[in-house]
């Protein structure tokens, strides 16, 4: 059968992913990895009291379709009602349901050139237009963006604060004041998935009730439960009920729910887990440093190293990493291409970083 009868907008997209996973890469080339560091995963694991609640959870039961205790939780923990928080499968699974609430044929958004793909590309799943702008000295620039919105007259407007791929940040005081810009009837898409490793201050004050904005957090950095895929949303009541239009019901199993609830509860963990990845930013910034590197100050899990030159020249640093067996990333997009991103590691990952990364950047540099 050759006609699939694939919708018009379908057919006309290209088959391909954001990014090719470690797995895939480690079966091209027959190995695995010696230093899993491109995902920005937390090697260091969740609570011990997530996996003991996954483990003893009762996998013959379907998981709550409304997470019911986990919204509970997360109420609490952020000072407002299950009414504003919506559960789902990461938050790549609740940008796609953003986006189909939102977007259609002719619809416009606005992003960063280079910023987290997966949004773009459930965007181009729905039929939206998306516009980008350049990043400003390796940030978002929330006030190019707003900017743009209002000339696209955009429905949706993402940013990710802290960044990624750059790991970069703003204070929460800036996104507070330059909201006064954002265009009436545009939504803000305010992805803080490494705001638990941002320095305090970082997460504006926002009124939850304010319809302007949704906001995007996970288990997936800090808590170490990449596997898992639990992410939420907190925005205004009406904006979060209306996930449950098209929001996939039993998205999130019942062991990813009580490992969540586990976790949030284990703040001691957390607290501890912080410190091992700021002191893991730092060995990576020293290991840059001793090979003549600069770094760019990073409130995330991962750090952005400049490798100096353009992006050919870091493609060639990552490509010897890989073939070195180091899994890293790199931004797609110049000017911020010239970096490799690593993600903070165990001492032993990155004694592997150390005694590799000198002889990557001699490989680059003999082309």
């Amino acid at each position: 059968m050759t006609d699939l009868r694939l919708t018009p907008l379908a057919a006309s997209l290209p088959s391909t992913v954001p990014s090719v996973g470690p797995e895939a890469q480690e079966r091209g080339q027959g190995r695995a990895f010696d230093a899993r560091l491109g995902a920005n995963e937390n090697v260091f694991g969740p609570s011990p009291a997530a996996i003991a609640a996954m483990a003893a959870t009762n996998q013959w039961k379907y998981g709550d379709p409304e997470s019911f205790e986990l919204r509970i939780a997360l109420a609490a923990h952020h000072g407002t009602t299950p009414d504003h928080i919506m559960v789902g499968e990461g938050i790549d699974a609740l940008l796609g349901y953003l986006v189909r609430l939102f977007v259609g044929p002719g619809d416009h958004v606005v992003t960063s050139l280079g910023a987290y793909p997966t949004f773009n590309y459930h965007v181009a799943g729905f039929g939206g237009t998306l516009h980008t702008v350049p990043y400003v000295d390796d940030h978002e620039d929330p006030v190019s963006l707003f900017a743009k919105a209002a000339e696209v007259a955009a429905k949706l407007v993402y940013l990710a604060n802290p960044d990624n791929p750059m790991g970069t940040w703003h204070e929460g005081a800036t996104l507070e004041a330059t909201l006064d810009d954002l265009p009436e009837g545009t939504v803000l898409v305010l992805d803080e998935a490494y705001i638990d490793t941002a320095p305090a201050g970082t997460a504006p004050d926002l009124d939850p009730d304010d319809p302007r904005v949704i906001r995007m957090r996970t288990f997936s950095k800090a808590y170490g439960m990449a596997g898992a895929r639990v992410g939420y949303a907190v925005g205004a009541p009406e904006m979060i009920s209306a996930f449950n239009k098209v929001r996939n019901h039993f998205g999130l199993n019942r062991s990813a729910q009580a490992g969540a609830l586990a976790a949030l509860k284990d703040q001691t963990y957390l607290a501890d887990v912080l410190e091992k990845i700021a002191a893991s930013r730092a060995r990576i910034v020293t290991i840059a440093e001793a090979n003549g590197l600069t770094c760019l100050p990073s409130a995330t899990n991962f750090v952005a190293i400049d490798c100096g030159a353009d992006g050919v020249f870091a493609k060639a640093v990552l490509d010897a990493l890989i073939g070195m067996g180091i899994f890293v990333r790199m931004p797609f997009a110049a000017p911020q291409n010239r970096c490799i991103r690593i993600s903070c590691g165990t001492p032993a990952d990155l004694d592997v970083v150390a005694d590799a990364l000198p002889r990557a950047l001699d490989h680059a540099k003999k082309g």
